[in-house]
């Protein structure tokens, strides 16, 4: 089996705890217009495969690296587009004792299927309305709900991400409040993220419309959403 992969390499805290190598696969099922990896987003077709065993054996050769509880991340575009051998190259790992992570929109029905084999999910909460989520992204929120909710009786690890992004979601604090309490346990952790242009250059340079304008959040804003989700016992964390 192989894995189509855009880019990889190392990064600190970011994607899960400690020093991880951090692999970015191909193809994405949302369209969010303010991606940072618009070159993530197309189907993951142009890019050689990788054998998951060559994958493997490169994670094993880096492992002293994973410093700090590090490991490997999977990310995107859409790391769950490739289900069957992501799981492979997963239970592969876990074999080896890597500690391993994903970063996902939580889209994908089989998510859980993965859990066994993750130590810790990062997972985007873009919207809590799910019609204006599908508007935007072209998918709606129902399957994500229900994977942050899995991730929650299943016990696992699991960082929630909110991009905050203005025009879009800044309006809605008691909204995201009102889910994310339902999913509230120890084993949960909400992170806001500022609106950034950091992807706008690489869309220019894919020939990419960037449509994104005055989308830009205040502190105040991002403190109003975090005061509103600590005051329902959310645990708030920053990486």
């Amino acid at each position: 089996m192989q894995l189509k992969i855009f880019g990889k390499g190392f990064n600190y805290s970011q994607d899960g705890p400690g020093n991880r190598l951090v692999y970015h696969l191909s193809g994405c099922n949302m369209h969010c217009p303010w991606c940072s990896n618009p070159e993530g987003m197309k189907p993951s077709g142009s890019e050689p495969p990788y054998p998951i065993k060559d994958i493997y054996n490169e994670i094993l050769s880096s492992s002293p690296m994973f410093f700090e509880g590090g490991g490997v991340t999977f990310t995107g575009g859409e790391a769950t587009l490739q289900p069957k051998p992501l799981l492979a190259l997963l239970k592969m790992l876990k074999g080896a004792n890597i500690n391993t992570c994903i970063e996902t929109n939580g889209t994908s029905p089989d998510l859980p299927q993965l859990f066994e084999f993750l130590d810790h999910l990062i997972i985007d909460f873009k919207h809590p309305d799910s019609i204006k989520l599908k508007q935007i992204t072209g998918i709606g929120n129902e399957t994500i709900k229900q994977n942050i909710l899995a991730a929650k009786n299943y016990g696992i690890d699991t960082l929630v991400r909110i991009p905050l992004i203005g025009g879009f979601n800044d309006d809605c604090p008691l909204d995201f409040a009102e889910f994310l309490k339902t999913a509230n346990a120890k084993n949960l952790k909400v992170e806001i993220l500022k609106y950034h242009e950091y992807g706008k250059d690489k869309w220019k340079k894919l020939g990419l419309d960037y449509k994104m304008q005055n989308a830009f959040v205040t502190d105040e804003q991002v403190i109003r959403l975090k005061e509103t989700l600590k005051s329902n016992q959310i645990n708030i964390i920053n990486t």
